[in-house]
Formats: structure tokens, sequence, C-alpha cells
């Protein structure tokens, strides 16, 4: 999904819609949630619907790249690499996957919504990934935990 990852025409005309509806200037991630179209697809529609207002990631997969920042952007893309949303990073806390609270829990949206469902399902989700990519996975593995509010397209409640 790395591909999924990268500014195409499509992200660049949803930003400058963006940009230019909101005066914003600046610019943004392309960011697909999960690791296979299918889950991109799905969280997305958990983004959409107003249920997942987070997502956590491991420190390690930023690279080179900087931690967000309260106040940057992402295009959010589905599976098949259309732009669907942008949000804005509204809090960053980076600590140990182990550290999540319920409230993180509840606010990411998936599952259970539940500390306990939260961590089953991530943990597997980072087991496979360190399977694949070859690394040893820890419950205390580095992560970033990333709230977001979606600013685009307008909710139908902004624009009343």
């Amino acid at each position: 999904m790395e591909e999924l990852h990268r500014r195409t025409p499509r992200t660049e005309a949803f930003w400058h819609a963006y940009a230019a509806a909101s005066g914003i200037r600046g610019g943004y991630d392309v960011v697909a949630l999960g690791d296979a179209p299918e889950m991109a697809d799905s969280l997305a529609e958990l983004v959409l619907s107003g249920t997942k207002r987070a997502t956590a990631g491991l420190l390690r997969d930023l690279g080179e790249n900087p931690v967000p920042k309260a106040g940057d952007h992402a295009v959010m893309v589905d599976g098949a690499g259309e732009p669907r949303a942008i949000w804005r990073t509204a809090e960053v806390r980076v600590g140990p996957l182990s550290s999540v609270d319920a409230a993180f829990a509840w606010d990411e949206g998936e599952g259970d919504r539940t500390r306990t469902g939260w961590l089953r399902m991530h943990e597997a989700f980072f087991r496979r990934q360190a399977e694949r990519e070859g690394f040893a996975f820890r419950d205390d593995i580095e992560t970033v935990f990333e709230r977001f509010e979606v600013v685009w397209p307008r909710q139908r409640a902004d624009t009343r």
C-alpha cells in the first residue's frame, strides 16, 4: 500500500479545492489507513461517518519523516487511492503501544471501541507487520497516537 501514500494529480486537486475554500496555506501528507485496500476503504468510511477521529501507527514507520503535530493536514485516500477527506491533526502523543487509554480507543472508532479490544486488534495488526517486515514486536513498541478533525469535505453541520 506504499503507493497510496504518494501525492497524485487527484490528491493535489482535492487539496487545492480545500485550500481555495479555506484560505489555508501549507502542505499536506497523504494517508491510507490499514494495510490492504479493503481495510483502507472500511476505515475511510468510519472517518467519513464521524466514528473514527483518531489513528495510531508505529513510530518506526515514519522513517526520516517528522512526527505529525497539531495543525498538520493529511489527505486521506481510500483503497483505490481516491481522496476522500482532509483532516487536521488535533493532538499527537508518542508512547508505548500498551499506554493507550480507553478514550483514545473509543475515538479510534474500531471494533467494540474498548481499550481491551483496541489492544487486541492493534497488537495483531502490528505483529503481522513485524513478521512481514522482519522486526521485533514488543508490547512497549513506540507508537504515534494521533487525534484529528475532518475539515474537508465540510460536514453538513459545518455548512449551516
